[in-house]
């Protein structure tokens, strides 16, 4: 997908053995969820959804550290196939569980040091859609995609310098969602 100062590839149904609900089942059923208290601005928040860090390494944003847990048999099997499909390879990935429309992403950029200069970020969503949007941190050009089950979308090359990027809040019922992104953290 063309992208000014950046580059996505999008993928929409990642080839997997079981189908996207029963995958996000066994997800929620069995990981790890935490609600992290971040600091924005100087001010401490709740994250507005619930998350799980799995990997080789710690990561560090917002004023918190995640330590890993080890990769769960499935978040295996799934990482192993976005491997795959992006010709990448990824040591950690962040579980976004949004358990509703009032569940959210605010602006940002994945652009921690951890990550190296141009880091790939590998985004793989299950369950109800919800759009995901970028903003150019110097034009302001925004890019709205929707993103549904079984959906892969890779943001590399420039993306993370130039983009912010986030899942707004709804005003309008939803259902659940759950997006790993897979990254490489460089110790």
């Amino acid at each position: 997908m063309p992208l000014e100062d950046g580059a996505l590839a999008f993928l929409a149904r990642l080839p997997l053995a079981q189908d996207g609900a029963h995958i996000m089942a066994q997800l929620i059923a069995h990981t790890h969820w935490r609600c992290e208290t971040i600091t924005v601005w100087g001010k401490r928040h709740p994250q507005p959804r619930l998350t799980a860090w799995m990997g080789d390494a710690a990561y560090r944003y917002s004023g918190i550290t995640l330590a890993p847990a080890p990769f769960s048999p499935l978040v295996q099997t799934l990482r192993q196939a976005v491997e795959a499909a992006s010709g990448q390879r990824f040591n950690s990935v962040l579980l976004n569980y949004y358990r509703d429309g009032r569940d959210s992403m605010g602006m940002h950029s994945d652009d921690e040091p951890e990550l190296g200069a141009r880091p790939v970020i590998a985004s793989l969503s299950f369950g109800a859609t919800r759009s995901f949007v970028l903003k150019h941190k110097t034009s302001g050009r925004t890019v709205k995609i929707d993103l549904g089950d079984g959906n892969l979308l890779i943001m590399f090359e420039e993306t993370q310098k130039n983009w912010l990027h986030g899942i707004p809040k709804l005003s309008r019922p939803c259902g659940p969602r759950l997006n790993l992104t897979f990254r490489n953290i460089i110790e």
